[in-house]
């Protein structure tokens, strides 16, 4: 499955009617016709943002700018919208106004209207617009009207006693109710023709002059997973859910799990050798990393899966998916064996290295031991890396302070991020994985745009958390060309290179 959030064409047309057709079927069927989205394309194609699924458009969002003093809070959805000509979308204006927004059934359980909520969202900051505003409809409240007010309706679903498949989505994002409209929408009968003025306040507002947040900002979610024993795949995939659910809460781009997180679920096994145990485990990847790519669509974030045992011609990796939240999944396999891999579960090393290209910049990953390699990393930074990802996994102190310090030195050679994330706690009845000392973090270059200790962030040891983090990749930009030192440039490559050999 391919997802892509991008701007409209007049040549979606015929997807955008199909959509809008299941999308409003109670209410008729009332969809736009097509000289209506030519205009809104005329005027404001910034604003007019839809997704495919599969080169398929089954979502949209339509909104203008108006300068909203004009109309004020008692505005109707025909005045607002210059009786459906968009008049009076002015360029010049303060407000975001959302004149539509609809996901085709079929697929809302994608989650496609956050990601349309976000991009609005981004777009506000971007032309720096005061807010968004929008008349909601709330398609519930027909169920409660005999009994309630809209607004004790509109209190009951705040307080989330009563859910309303529409504004509960909205609160959920962030907007806030203004005010109850009456007449907004004629024809709404499930509404009862009443609607929510809903706002979201655009922070970084500060005036017709003032920019809005570097777009260059990427907020990392870590998960600093405890180790314990899962009676069923059920109550494994529901922490996991848990844990990205939490962080694309928190609006997260990318969440980190560890490295053999999912080595709770050889607990059955424990009675096989290692080796053959391993492999049972390894039967299950498949199955959970296909989950994970579902969670990545649902809650639209980029999910590096942690690492998990993988069979291909008989032969064991130990490898690690990036699962994109447009859809796309790459695969990463552990370069360095350890000793201990070797000894118990007979793994062998993979043999690609490479960067990937995502939404929010080049990453490379590294699972654990390769971090303490630099060789590799010194390849990705050469292939364009920001941002490094290693998953760990480490019993004692000592090992975790080899993967720190060297990740720290992978963040300063490279003049990029690194992100680590391990395991905690105790595993009894799990042979080989009983013990784990972990303490998740964010290192970063060293210079005075930075950090003194060079640490953006950093868990607190041993104890199951996330850590939510941001970075700004402008600083690395600003650190390769006006940097106290310039480590990649300096390089002797007359006297010494890295390459890579297949």
């Amino acid at each position: 499955m391919n997802i892509e959030l991008r701007k409209i064409t007049l040549e979606d047309y015929a997807d955008l009617k199909e959509s809008m057709v299941q999308a409003y079927d109670s209410m008729g069927g009332s969809i736009w016709p097509k000289s209506s989205i030519a205009k809104l394309l005329n005027i404001f194609p910034e604003g007019q943002l839809c997704i495919a699924v599969d080169d398929k458009v089954v979502a949209c969002s339509l909104a203008i700018i108006v300068n909203y003093d004009e109309y004020g809070d008692r505005h109707t959805y025909k005045l607002i919208t210059g009786d459906y000509s968009f008049t009076t979308h002015d360029p010049n204006g303060d407000t975001l106004y959302g004149i539509e927004i609809f996901v085709h059934p079929e697929y809302r359980g994608l989650r496609l209207g956050r990601r349309l909520y976000e991009a609005r969202k981004e777009l506000c900051e971007s032309l720096n617009l005061k807010s968004i505003i929008a008349g909601g409809r709330i398609p519930g409240y027909h169920q409660y009207a005999e009994k309630l007010s809209p607004r004790q309706y509109i209190d009951k679903v705040k307080s989330k006693e009563i859910y309303d498949p529409t504004l509960t989505f909205q609160i959920s994002n962030d907007f806030h109710v203004r005010k109850v409209l009456k007449n907004y929408l004629p024809g709404d009968k499930e509404s009862k023709e009443y609607a929510t003025l809903i706002e979201w306040n655009n922070i970084y507002y500060q005036g017709v002059d003032a920019s809005a947040r570097s777009a260059m900002t990427i907020r990392l979610g870590l998960v600093q997973w405890e180790m314990r024993l899962f009676p069923n795949m059920e109550a494994f995939y529901e922490q996991v859910e848990f844990f990205v659910d939490a962080l694309s809460g928190y609006k997260s781009d990318f969440v980190m799990f560890p490295e053999l997180f999912n080595t709770p679920l050889l607990q059955p096994y424990n009675h096989l050798p290692e080796i053959e145990a391993m492999r049972k485990l390894a039967e299950k990847t498949e199955e959970i990393v296909q989950k994970m790519h579902e969670y990545s669509l649902s809650y639209n974030t980029n999910i590096i899966t942690g690492s998990m045992p993988l069979i291909e011609d008989g032969k064991l990796y130990n490898a690690t998916y990036l699962c994109h939240r447009t859809g796309k999944i790459d695969e990463y396999r552990k370069i360095h064996i350890t000793p201990n891999e070797q000894k118990y579960y007979g793994m062998i090393g993979g043999d690609k290295v490479q960067v990937f290209d995502t939404d929010c910049g080049k990453v490379g990953i590294l699972i654990c031991y390769d971090v303490e390699f630099p060789e590799l990393s010194r390849i990705y930074a050469e292939q364009g890396m920001q941002i490094l990802f290693v998953p760990f996994l480490t019993d004692t102190q000592n090992g975790y302070t080899r993967v720190r310090h060297c990740a720290q030195a992978r963040a300063i050679e490279n003049e990029c991020y690194v992100a680590i994330a391990g395991c905690v706690g105790n595993l009894p009845k799990v042979n080989n994985m009983d013990i784990q000392f972990a303490q998740s973090a964010v290192f970063t270059p060293s210079d005075f745009a930075f950090p003194t200790n060079a640490i953006k962030a950093e868990a607190t040891q041993n104890t199951e958390m996330v850590l939510v983090v941001d970075v700004d990749l402008h600083l690395l930009d600003e650190l390769h060309h006006y940097g106290t030192v310039k480590v990649l440039k300096d390089r002797r490559k007359d006297l010494y290179q890295v390459k890579l050999l297949k």
